[in-house]
């Protein structure tokens, strides 16, 4: 007859394959809740990482719009200073015609030096603010600075400035006011072509 003991009592193969049973059980329900974990901690991470680029991508559209709020309010006032710079500099000359023009004891050497004196503050007006005397008389003609009023006969390459009727100016690199000239053709009988009128 066996012993009772010996019938509970589990061998040790039994007891291997129970414990790998168990082991394959708890493996496949940790799998299973890791995926699940795993896809959650995804999610949570995409939802971060979303709401990081959104914060990032206002920063950095907030940023630009200051940005050019202060390029177009910096190109303002440099409009504005160097207007207000000029304009300063031109005071000069109003006080100097005034009080030539106070001054009605003034002898016409007076009033000459007194103009002179308003032109030289003006010049100087200029200079400060890059206005410049376009080159004219004796120089080639130019459409882009000089504007053809008439045309003489002259022994001069034709196309040369003989005659300035109006001064031009540039300020900076662009024609403010293009020179009036007259331009020298050729004699009739050269063959030369005359010049167009600008």
């Amino acid at each position: 007859m066996a012993n009772p003991d010996e019938q509970n009592t589990p061998t040790p193969e039994s007891a291997a394959d129970a414990m790998a049973a168990e082991a394959i059980a708890a493996a496949n329900a940790a799998a299973e809740m890791t995926i699940e974990e795993k896809l959650a901690a995804a999610e949570a991470q995409v939802a971060e990482l979303t709401a990081q680029l959104k914060d990032q991508t206002l920063r950095s559209l907030a940023e630009q719009d200051n940005l050019r709020k202060r390029h177009s309010q910096e190109i303002a006032n440099a409009r504005d200073y160097a207007a207000r710079d000029f304009a300063f500099s031109v005071l000069a000359v109003k006080d100097t015609l005034e009080m030539v023009l106070k001054d009605d004891k003034s002898t016409t050497e007076q009033l000459k030096m007194g103009v002179d004196m308003t032109l030289k503050n003006l010049a100087s007006a200029f200079e400060r603010a890059k206005v410049k005397e376009v080159k004219a008389e004796g120089a080639k003609f130019d459409p882009n600075v000089h504007q053809a009023m008439s045309q003489i006969e002259s022994d001069q390459p034709s196309g040369t400035v003989l005659q300035v009727f109006q001064k031009g100016y540039m300020i900076g690199d662009r024609c403010l006011r293009p020179a009036m000239v007259a331009v020298a053709t050729a004699t009739k009988g050269d063959g030369a072509a005359p010049l167009a009128q600008a």
